[in-house]
């Protein structure tokens, strides 16, 4: 047996560049989803039930990113929301056993152009079957979205079963225990060298989804291939996620105000949607009530841009052409870190 060494984002750097950029207006950080859809953001929500419902598909939709509606409710709920959602590209995300295909027609009815086949371990018979039935039913006048995968070999499969574009990562997201209970997965960063190098005739999109937890993490993701990131608790706690605030007692040292964030393969979100858990690979949080989601992103959007300069990148394919990265050591790493509160 062999072992590889795997980088993680901490791990690298991307090493500066000359730039002729003089305003950070002249970046454009559009990516095309496909060749009948362009976002001018190259940010996507989450479907889950603490992140992404109409609100939120709403806000981050003018301000040129992407919100996918979660699956966990009734068919009718999820077209309920789907209704509410108000711009061009309608996205929400279906499973692949059970009722998905009368769920996805039901949402394809409503104005879904977008479907995510959203599981933990995409690379699966199940996965297989749903994405060939879809394409059956729908040919390309569907996007299919699908994943997660965290191999080059998962990659290519999904990509030659029919996925348009792919999420990539298996356990780093910032609720999720997967690794700790089963002992798989890759780190982020490796995942989206795997998945570029893969070998097939289409083009494909990577989504880095999970373990995003900056700007710069971002910065990477896109610099190392990936044509998108997906996000969760980057934008968490905000008015626009689902959930009623939780007000506290200040003098018990908790925030004032809280929103709940899980993830969906935790003990609670499985048994509010389907009354029973089959595993453990995800905990439900509290995090501090963040307000308005419009100026997270933005500062993500403007962090992104101030990235692609530092590259002298005035656009993501760019980006990719010219970014060269390094390997930093854990020395490296507790310099690159915000340090003055280290100081005795």
């Amino acid at each position: 047996m062999s072992i590889v060494t795997a980088l993680s984002y901490d791990d690298v750097l991307l090493v500066p560049k000359y730039s002729d950029i003089r305003s950070r207006k002249e970046v454009s950080l559009k990516s095309n989803l496909d060749k009948h859809r362009e976002l001018e953001l190259p940010i996507i929500s989450s479907p889950m039930d603490t992140v992404t419902e109409a609100n939120m598909a709403n806000v981050i939709q003018s301000m040129g990113g992407l919100g996918v509606i979660h699956r966990y409710n009734t068919i009718e709920e999820q077209a309920d929301l789907i209704r509410r959602v108000k711009h061009e590209h309608k996205a929400a995300a279906i499973g692949i056993s059970g009722d998905y295909l009368a769920r996805a027609s039901a949402l394809v009815d409503v104005g879904v152009t977008i479907l995510c086949l959203d599981v933990a371990h995409g690379h699966h018979i199940l996965m297989k079957e749903a994405i060939k039935k879809i394409k059956l039913l729908y040919g390309d006048s569907i996007h299919i979205m699908a994943g997660n995968v965290a191999t080059k070999s998962g990659f290519e499969d999904l990509a030659r079963w029919g996925a348009d574009s792919i999420r990539c990562n298996i356990g780093s997201g910032s609720i999720c225990s997967t690794r700790i209970q089963t002992g798989h997965g890759l780190p982020g960063f490796q995942t989206i060298l795997d998945c570029l190098s893969a070998e097939i005739d289409r083009d494909v999109k990577i989504i880095a989804d999970g373990g995003l937890r900056n700007s710069g993490d971002i910065v990477k993701a896109l610099a190392a291939g990936a044509d998108f990131v997906m996000v969760g608790s980057l934008l968490s706690g905000t008015k626009e996620t689902p959930g009623d605030i939780i007000y506290n007692d200040r003098s018990a040292g908790a925030p004032e105000k809280r929103k709940v964030y899980r993830g969906m393969a935790s003990k609670e979100a499985q048994h509010d949607w389907r009354g029973h858990h089959s595993s453990n690979e995800g905990i439900t949080t509290f995090v501090p009530y963040r307000g308005d989601v419009g100026p997270i992103i933005r500062d993500l959007e403007n962090g992104i841009r101030s990235g692609l300069s530092y590259s002298g990148a005035r656009s993501i394919l760019e980006l990719q052409m010219k970014s060269e990265f390094i390997v930093q050591t854990p020395s490296g790493q507790a310099e690159s870190r915000t340090h003055i509160l280290m100081r005795e």
